[in-house]
């Protein structure tokens, strides 16, 4: 797999690869597959890792032999750790600037509508004459109506999911992170020197890295009632989308409502 990453970036791949004894590409493909998911959630398809399957952090993980207790707690380890990798380093190098560098005027990387230096978008999508775009690293999220863009501050939201109804206006679009469901309302959109001024992907050098979580046996339980209703949330839009059967939905449903 040819992917370009930062040289810290692939420093840690091959750690992990090491570590794991799997393949340098499959642990980019699962950093890919982690990265779409905001950091929380992924959807993936490797050989070395059991063929296809869904992780969600602190709620379930699917391999394709479900009784593999053994390979499920791999794969919670592994993703857990390139989630604290996406929330701590730089993945990606920034887009090239060239002469339209972003310096609060709006501008864009080339064939995107967002502004450059929100980074690279972990899910994007459009209906009508409404776009979106949700950067993690940054911490952004963009939404251009009728050729109008604006950017958000996401604080420390992961978003898991997008839902977005029929209709016109930022009202139109939800979210789903670890703590349940909002939309644009409860969000701030930042001085043009702020957007300017945030790095691609790690918080600032003062700021205190987040704990590396550490690798456990088995997947860890949500640590509070809304944490299991946001994941209960994730499972309803994979139900919704097909990726899990009637009966695996009920199941992990029950499981999480157990903990409750």
């Amino acid at each position: 797999m040819n992917a370009s990453v930062t040289p810290e970036a692939g420093s840690a791949i091959a750690d992990i690869s090491a570590r794991y004894g799997i393949s340098r590409d499959a642990v980019l493909a699962m950093l890919f597959a982690v990265n779409s998911g905001g950091g929380t959630m992924a959807q993936f398809n490797i050989p070395e890792l059991g063929g296809s399957g869904q992780w969600m952090r602190g709620g379930m993980t699917m391999v394709g032999d479900m009784f593999d207790n053994s390979l499920k707690a791999r794969v919670d380890s592994l993703c857990n750790e390139l989630s604290n990798l996406l929330a701590t380093i730089q993945i990606f190098p920034p887009a090239p600037a060239g002469n339209d560098a972003f310096a609060g005027s709006g501008a864009q990387t080339s064939g995107n509508w967002w502004p450059a230096d929100l980074g690279i978008p972990s899910s994007s999508g459009a209906q009508n004459d409404l776009r979106y775009a949700v950067f993690p690293g940054t911490r952004r999220l963009a939404i251009q109506v009728a050729g109008t863009t604006r950017v958000f501050d996401t604080g420390d939201h992961q978003i898991s999911g997008v839902q977005q109804q029929q209709g016109t206006g930022y009202g139109s679009l939800s979210f789903s992170s670890q703590y349940g469901t909002f939309d644009v309302s409860s969000l701030v959109e930042p001085g043009a020197d702020q957007v300017a001024g945030t790095p691609v992907a790690a918080p600032a050098p003062d700021a205190p890295a987040p704990a590396a979580e550490p690798v456990q046996g088995a997947a860890s339980a949500p640590q509070g009632a809304s944490d299991i209703v946001a994941a209960i949330e994730s499972l309803a839009d994979l139900h919704r989308r097909g990726i899990l059967t009637d009966e695996e939905f009920a199941a992990k449903k029950a499981e999480l409502l157990g903990r409750l």
